[in-house]
């Protein structure tokens, strides 16, 4: 089910991401969830496509989801 704010996001998400990757996260979902709407494995899709767009731009250093430096961005 998409997401309506951060606050709605599963509490490990919220937990460990910054609020921004939070929003990466969220927008990333949602748009993939109704992309996907047909799918019987929705649900998985739509949170390995939600992480994945996090980890475009955040990378975890240690325990920390730290945002990247990157130079193409």
């Amino acid at each position: 089910m998409p997401y309506a704010s951060n606050a709605d996001l599963p509490a490990s998400v919220r937990s460990h991401l910054p609020e921004h990757a939070q929003d990466i996260f969220r927008a990333a979902f949602n748009n993939a969830f109704e992309s996907h709407r047909d799918d019987p494995c929705l649900e998985e899709i739509a949170h390995r496509i939600a992480w994945s767009a996090v980890k475009r731009q955040y990378g975890k250093v240690g325990n920390v989801w730290m945002r990247l430096d990157r130079q193409d961005d």
